[in-house]
């Protein structure tokens, strides 16, 4: 039986996990709680080197060791497990390769290179300058983001100057969050001087592409082969159109635009050198001037999509993270699933609407159950508790609170978006609301 370290294991994943293969095959291990490296206590992750030791400790307690090391959440598991692989002796990319795609400007300055047109104009910006709008050399309106973000927490649209005078003392005080422990990833990173001085405390200038459709290639490298699995379509939400409402597979892109954004991921990954892993690459495009952008490179899997490849292809996309973790050339299904599409809902309340509120009841696990009955196959994650304040919930876009998820397949796409509407109907939360504080 192999020994499977996964970082911040969590119940619902692990029973996506235990999904693939037998019984008698894999052996899951919890490589540090969720608490831990998700949604870390006092909103602080740990040091991640102290993570690095901690998780050579860990691998000693077992006997014979880990035979794979793996992960699906955002930074900082992105960044660690490819460190921790390593260092067990176990099949990982490089961390520059991973710093390629996690380094929001080097991995653009690549990208620039590799893909040109593809990419929006960007440039770093300097959070804690005297004045920060000297700085702007693009032009407004643009995103603003930190150069390793987290889940688009701090990502703002910036109109003009007074926007960007508006934001940058909450950037200020909360960019290092991710910043500080970034930068002790990439202290182990060989980089070029133009990245070195952009350190994870800056932030990153880009252009606005997020006009269009938005559509997530999935993929991995096995010795200079770049696979793409599928592509997942991204519906977005909200007066910024900056909040995700639902993700769905496969794509009803034309296939033509589809190839386009396969041929750019091949590019983009095989010109970085990211080897022996998994990635998903966001993309958005214009049907109208029919261009497509590169939004942004991930060193992983989308672990929102995993239920969707299980329910329409037969596996969770997580099978390829295993194979590829345990040296050997993923063998992934198609379209053997229960499903012909599937879908993943963010149930969002929008700060337009709604600033903060008290959470005074969620849907009881009986009442999900009930729901069950009718669509078997649903899965359910409820975000938030009861008593919980809305503004409580960690790494929020700066727009929404998505206070519960559901995952449903269905034949057609009208059957599936009456199957949520149904869900969303039954699913009672009470919400009160709090009024801001006059200042």
């Amino acid at each position: 039986m192999k020994n499977i370290f996964v970082m911040g294991l969590d119940p619902f994943n692990l029973g996506l996990l235990q999904t693939i293969g037998g019984d008698d095959e894999y052996r899951f291990h919890t490589l540090f709680e969720t608490s831990e490296v998700v949604h870390p206590e006092g909103g602080e992750f740990p040091s991640l080197d102290a993570l690095r030791e901690r998780a050579r400790e860990r691998f000693a307690e077992i006997p014979g060791g880990p035979d794979a090391v793996i992960g699906y959440w955002d930074f900082p598991t992105s960044v660690c497990v490819p460190m921790f692989a390593r260092d067990a002796g176990l099949p990982a990319p490089t961390l520059e390769s991973v710093a390629r795609c996690e380094h929001k400007y080097w991995s653009r300055l690549e990208q620039k290179k590799a893909l040109g047109d593809m990419i929006p104009p960007f440039q770093a910006i300097d959070p804690f300058a005297e004045n920060p709008a000297d700085q702007v050399r693009i032009d407004y309106p643009f995103w603003l983001k930190p150069i390793k973000a987290h889940s688009s927490f701090l990502g703002f649209y910036i109109a003009g100057p007074e926007d960007l005078e508006r934001h940058i003392p909450e950037i200020r005080e909360n960019i290092g969050v991710v910043g500080r422990p970034f930068n002790e990833f990439m202290a182990h990173v060989e980089q070029p001087d133009e990245v070195a001085a952009v350190d994870g405390y800056h932030c990153i200038a880009e252009g606005i592409i997020s006009s269009g459709v938005q559509a997530t290639v999935e993929g991995y490298s096995w010795e200079g082969e770049v696979i793409v699995f599928g592509t997942v379509d991204s519906i977005r939400a909200g007066k910024q159109h900056s909040s995700f409402s639902r993700y769905q597979y496969p794509s009803k892109l034309p296939r033509e635009v589809e190839a386009r954004m396969i041929k750019a991921a091949r590019t983009i990954i095989r010109h970085i050198d990211y080897q022996g892993a998994t990635f998903n690459i966001e993309f958005f495009w214009d049907h109208q001037t029919d261009s497509i952008h590169l939004l942004e490179i991930n060193s992983r899997i989308s672990k929102s999509h995993s239920p969707l490849f299980l329910m329409v292809d037969g596996a969770t996309n997580q099978k390829n993270v295993l194979d590829l973790a345990l040296g050997r050339r993923p063998d992934f299904p198609h379209r053997q699933g229960d499903h012909a599409l599937a879908g993943k809902f963010m149930m969002r309340l929008f700060k337009d609407d709604l600033e903060d509120g008290v959470v005074e009841r969620v849907p009881t696990d009986e009442e999900i159950e009930r729901i069950k009955e009718a669509y078997p196959d649903m899965r359910v994650q409820l975000l938030v508790d009861e008593g919980m304040h809305l503004s409580e919930l960690q790494f929020q876009d700066s727009y929404s609170y998505e206070v519960a998820v559901v995952f449903l397949g269905a034949d057609r796409q009208k059957e599936l978006l009456d199957r949520f509407s149904d869900v969303e109907e039954h699913l009672q939360f009470d919400i009160h609301p709090i009024e801001k504080k006059a200042t």
